[in-house]
């Protein structure tokens, strides 16, 4: 008995709609999220049950390294050229355009206005690692405001709304915490938020 040769057939799906569905999606991630500012220091902040979110806009983030050095900067970058430009006033500093270009793509403010024309000089490369070394003076001068109250000051100016949000790391010696909190308190800033990580297992228990 002859058997029956079943012809075999290619099969064909259309993929342009699924083509369609992920570049949609594509378009929707891209324009949805939220691109991290690199700081110029990492900081391993220690955990809390804290579920307070910190806001995404109107932010001064002041950044604690463990060996207590001070930056602080904002995602605001009109704020940023504002407080930079007060500064610049107040020690009679000028900068050219390829500075200002480099301050404005830097994250954070961290060299002391005394070195902060030489620092702005430098290849980004070389910023990189020249900011690990400095960091804003929090000692005042002939009794006035340090600099970095003068930063938070212009800030302020800049933005009357914008909130403080302070960053450590888990090994900051609880001293320079004080030192800063004491710094912003002299200047009649109380309210502060902290940034820490969610501890999941200890909200759960």
């Amino acid at each position: 008995m002859a058997k029956i040769k079943i012809q075999k057939k290619d099969i064909w799906i259309d993929m342009t709609p699924m083509s369609d569905v992920m570049t949609l999606l594509l378009c929707f991630f891209m324009l949805t999220s939220t691109f991290l500012t690199p700081e110029p220091v990492q900081v391993n902040t220690p955990n809390s049950v804290s579920e307070v979110k910190i806001p995404e806009q109107d932010v001064l983030n002041i950044l604690v390294t463990p060996e207590g050095k001070v930056f602080c900067g904002t995602e605001n970058k009109n704020n940023m050229q504002a407080m930079l430009d007060a500064m610049l006033e107040k020690y009679n500093i000028s900068l050219n355009a390829n500075q200002i270009k480099h301050f404005r793509e830097d994250a954070m403010v961290g060299a002391p206005m005394s070195q902060l024309a030489a620092y702005l000089s430098l290849d980004q490369e070389k910023m990189a690692e020249a900011i690990q070394k400095l960091g804003l003076p929090l000692d005042s001068v002939d009794g006035g405001k340090s600099e970095f109250q003068k930063w938070v000051t212009e800030a302020r100016n800049a933005n009357p709304d914008i909130k403080l949000a302070i960053k450590c790391d888990s090994k900051t010696p609880y001293a320079s915490i004080k030192k800063l909190m004491s710094e912003l308190q002299d200047m009649n800033e109380n309210r502060f938020q902290l940034i820490t990580n969610l501890d999941v297992k200890r909200l759960n228990d």
